[in-house]
């Protein structure tokens, strides 16, 4: 892998803690949503099913 690729990796890693925790921030504050971890890792692997593809490339 270039550097490049280990920095977009990175950048995607990044993404997935925030997205994590901004979801989780979201349920805890209403939490009628669904139990904040479970909403999380939710976003989460949708994060991850979309990048899974572009990674290897």
């Amino acid at each position: 892998m270039s550097s490049l690729a280990l920095l977009v990796v990175l950048l995607f890693v990044l993404l997935g803690v925030m997205v994590f925790g901004s979801l989780v921030y979201l349920a805890h504050r209403h939490p009628s949503c669904r139990e904040p971890l479970l909403v999380g890792l939710a976003g989460v692997a949708v994060l991850a099913a979309l990048v899974t593809p572009i990674v290897p490339r």
